[in-house]
């Protein structure tokens, strides 16, 4: 059972991987150090659980400048085993690969937001299929990479398992065809790859992953599902979800006119699934984005001597008139006024506004 806080969050050794081959293909870091969980108390502590965004943004910021395909590579080859703790040996320590992969499946929530992504694993007579769903876009490249080296994170585990390589039959990624995917087909050890495919899967003759786990150890697997489940229910998720998509809107709106489909691919989450979560939460996208206006307005009325006209055109509104209708209704009073008196929206003294839409 995956705490319903844990939801919107990723381990921190997930997060640090993130960080590692931003920074190894050059990701400029003044782009994403700021960000929320990167703090070093946080990002080497595993018990802290860091906002799924924070990951998110790091994979954009590297595709940015990255063929999304050669992102992937570099996470699998970064991937280690132990780098994501004791889920890597949940897959390697079973008494077949096949039981190994069923057990990170069970316990996915370890490294991974499983609010967003999901590990299946289908047996279907001789083959055996592992899936990696994301609930992305197609064309999202960050989530692309993500899906690309989710199944060549798996397929190494499971060959760490078996103590071999293991050449897949088929791989099948929810991704755009790119330019060129030389490093693919050596990811993968194979020619074998659709592109664009409803779900990202990788494939496996059910003997290879059948057989017997060299060196295994009686009674480990229950020892490292046990650690799993103490790791879960100990961890420490650094943010509820609203607070994440908070942050996810006003990262967004540093940059243009926040959107909600901008936004849901920042979280790597549908449009769709966004507003069920927020209707969950009790308040409305509409809402929300009046919430971070009215911070920015009474910010810039406060701290700067821009004009209301200034400050109308760089926060959405139509003109000053729209403007100082939103605050008459949030203040009961005129942006001159509220400048003059210096009241702030964190003051307690106007209360917060209430669903709009």
């Amino acid at each position: 059972m995956v705490p319903p806080a844990h939801q919107g969050t990723m381990s921190s050794a997930l997060t640090r991987l993130s960080v590692k081959a931003a920074r190894l293909l050059g990701t400029p870091p003044h782009g994403y150090a700021h960000l929320l969980g990167l703090a070093s108390e946080h990002l080497n502590d595993d018990l802290c659980r860091i906002p799924a965004t924070t990951g998110n943004r790091i994979a954009e910021l590297t595709t940015a400048h990255t063929p999304w395909p050669e992102l992937s590579v570099v996470l699998a080859e970064q991937s280690r085993i132990g780098t994501l703790g004791v889920w890597d040996y949940l897959i390697t320590s079973a008494a077949t690969p096949l039981e190994g992969i069923q057990d990170a499946s069970t316990y996915f929530a370890a490294v991974a937001d499983v609010g967003t992504d999901t590990l299946d694993i289908a047996e279907n007579g001789e083959h055996v299929t592992v899936s990696h769903v994301n609930q992305a876009e197609l064309t999202h490249e960050a989530a692309c990479a993500v899906r690309a080296y989710a199944l060549g994170l798996y397929q190494r585990r499971l060959g760490e398992a078996a103590q071999r390589s293991l050449v897949p039959l088929r791989v099948t990624l929810a991704a755009s065809a790119p330019r060129r995917h030389d490093v693919l087909t050596e990811l993968y050890g194979t020619h074998a790859i659709d592109f664009e495919a409803p779900t990202s899967s990788i494939t496996f003759l059910a003997a290879d992953l059948k057989a017997p786990t060299p060196h295994a150890q009686p009674g480990l697997s229950s020892v490292l599902r046990r650690h799993a489940e103490q790791s879960l229910a100990t961890a420490v998720p650094l943010h509820g979800w609203l607070d994440l998509f908070r942050a996810a809107l006003a990262s967004v709106h540093q940059e243009k006119t926040p959107t909600l489909a901008t936004v849901a691919r920042r979280m790597g989450v549908s449009t769709r699934t966004l507003q069920r979560r927020l209707d969950a939460h009790e308040t409305t996208w509409r809402n929300e984005v009046e919430i971070l206006r009215r911070a920015d307005i009474t910010r810039m009325l406060h701290d700067t001597d821009l004009t209301v006209d200034a400050i109308a055109a760089r926060t959405g509104y139509a003109d000053a008139r729209a403007l100082r209708r939103a605050v008459h209704r949030w203040y009961g009073t005129t942006p001159a006024t509220l400048r003059r008196t210096g009241r702030s929206a964190e003051s307690g003294r106007f209360s917060r506004p209430g669903p709009t839409g």
